[in-house]
């Protein structure tokens, strides 16, 4: 069982750059993940790719559940791809690293491989969290939400990457793309005309340009936290002293729930305007 005070002390601890470093170690096994999977990550594995032994590397980590974290946080510092969209403006920050996250799951697939949810997070990835939160920030909201939309878009990325990965898999293993796997189910498409809608969408002609289902995606996540900002904003700004129908100024109730209107005249006009 990982121990998460050492992962702590490993992720955030000053780290020996001679000889067989934890850099090193971090590295062959970040190296043997991307060729072969998380599975294939083990002390004695890495071990043979740096020409040491197995006991070697276990002066500079305890185990393998402590060495992911040291992977995990490496692989979280690396830059992103050169001439990214930098646009500023919350949701053009919130979209870039949405993009970034995607990258980097396809650079390394074993990150959307499951690893436990109690994982302490190291340097890098705490910046990266400090990224997000600093563009969902930016929006107005309050700090609940702000770490919710974070919350909400790097579970979508996540999500998201999980199936890009999993198809991609799929496609090496068998060398038939998802293209050709989907035309060749003739025998399955034949049960389909009883579902009348599924029929008119595939003659309409729903499935020719499919779109881009991280790219969709990403931007109805956005709009939904826009929409949450433009309500926040109006709760916010909207001025409890003014007449909603004259912007007239309204004397404050001595009790009760504060006035909306600064007269009965105001009160009935608006009455016949949601009445008609």
């Amino acid at each position: 069982m990982v121990d998460p005070e050492r992962s702590t002390e490993l992720l955030w601890g000053a780290r020996s750059r001679r000889g067989l470093s934890l850099e090193r170690i971090v590295r062959a096994a970040i190296e043997l993940a991307d060729a072969e999977g998380l599975a294939a990550v083990s002390m004695r594995r890495v071990a043979e790719r740096l020409g040491f032994t197995t006991m070697s590397l276990y002066r500079h980590v305890p185990g393998k559940a402590e060495l992911v974290d040291l992977m995990r946080d490496e692989v979280a510092g690396e830059e992103p791809a050169a001439g990214a969209d930098r646009r500023p403006g919350w949701r053009a920050e919130l979209e870039a690293w949405a993009r970034d996250g995607l990258a980097l799951y396809r650079r390394h697939p074993w990150l959307a491989e499951p690893s436990g949810t109690r994982r302490v997070p190291g340097p890098n990835a705490v910046a990266g969290f400090e990224r997000a939160l600093g563009a969902a920030a930016r929006a107005g909201l309050p700090p609940a939400e702000v770490v919710a939309v974070v919350t909400l878009v790097g579970g979508f990325v996540e999500s998201a990457a999980r199936q890009v990965l999993e198809t991609a898999r799929a496609e090496r293993r068998t060398g038939v793309s998802e293209e050709e796997w989907w035309g060749a189910r003739d025998s399955l498409f034949q049960h389909l005309d009883r579902y009348p809608t599924l029929s008119r969408i595939y003659r309409e002609g729903g499935y020719d340009t499919p779109l881009d289902p991280f790219e969709f995606g990403l931007q109805r996540v956005l709009d939904g936290v826009e929409a949450l900002v433009r309500d926040g904003t109006r709760d916010e700004t909207r001025d409890e002293t003014r007449c909603a129908v004259c912007g007239k100024t309204v004397e404050a109730a001595a009790t009760g729930r504060p006035r909306d209107y600064c007269s009965r005249a105001c009160r009935q006009r608006a009455y016949r305007t949601r009445k008609s």
